[in-house]
């Protein structure tokens, strides 16, 4: 039971993850000190749909899962609604490139605007 938990975790770690690396530029508009996660965050999460690595924590959850006698994700709610937004049913190299993409942009835009912001509050001094 722990190592599904465990790898349940995991599963929601990735996913938090994930929507920090697609949104977390909207906490940096709030709090600078954001910025020194989140571009790493950014520059990782594009390298890996960019180059279709494969992210650690994949492996290290089925680990887990093999570890408490599982071999799928049948199951509960995690399993059935959080999984298929990490791993979509036929995600293709064409797809993670845009997906990538769409990282690069959001985080663009959001970064494009704090530039301007700090800009602009410069020139007002």
């Amino acid at each position: 039971m722990l190592y599904r938990l465990l790898a349940d975790a995991v599963v929601v770690f990735h996913l938090l993850f994930i929507l920090f690396v697609m949104l977390g530029g909207l906490l940096v508009l709030r709090w600078r000190w954001v910025l020194l996660l989140h571009l790493p965050a950014v520059a990782w999460g594009a390298v890996v749909e960019f180059f279709h690595l494969y992210c650690p924590l994949t492996p290290w959850e089925n680990s887990l899962r093999q570890q408490a006698g599982e071999q799928g994700y049948a199951g509960d709610f995690i399993q059935h609604y959080v999984i298929p937004l990490i791993y979509p049913a036929g995600l293709t190299a064409q797809t993670q490139l845009w997906l990538g993409a769409v990282v690069v942009l959001i985080n663009g835009v959001v970064y494009g605007r704090l530039l301007y912001l700090c800009c602009n509050q410069r020139k007002a001094l």
